[in-house]
């Protein structure tokens, strides 16, 4: 009876705490890891609990508080920070802003060596920002 009544109770208490979040995934154009950061940090804000982002599909995934922040409110945060999403166009002065390698309306031209950025070392698969809410 024990092991129910706490299994129960766990129950219910992961269930309050799902309910207060939601998924969205939405397009985010861009071309390489450097897009990834400058999209994952442009989503570091409240509300936001996770937060990834697909070169390759071109996909944002973001786990959020509906109650702290609005889907629409998201994907401006994305436009903000130069990348076009499903809904929101960046502005010509926030794409103008990218780095050469980071012009998704340009066709991804690729970076030269001179650029002065480095695509080594950008994993965020998976970035986890739960510790985030508390700290905004």
């Amino acid at each position: 009876m024990r092991i129910m009544l706490v299994t129960v109770f766990l129950m219910a208490a992961f269930g309050t705490w799902a309910q207060g979040k939601a998924i969205v995934e939405f397009t985010a154009k861009g071309c390489c890891p450097m897009c990834e950061d400058r999209i994952i940090e442009a989503l570091d804000v409240p509300g936001v609990r996770v937060a990834e982002w697909n070169q390759f599909e071109e996909k944002a995934t973001v786990v959020y508080k509906p109650k702290k922040i609005t889907q629409e409110r998201i994907e401006q945060l994305v436009a903000e920070a130069g990348h076009d999403t499903e809904h929101v166009m960046a502005s010509d002065e926030a794409y103008g802003a990218l780095a050469k390698c980071c012009l998704y309306r340009d066709g991804c031209p690729g970076c030269s060596d001179h650029e002065g950025h480095d695509h080594e070392g950008h994993d965020h698969e998976g970035h986890d920002h739960e510790g985030h809410d508390d700290e905004h």
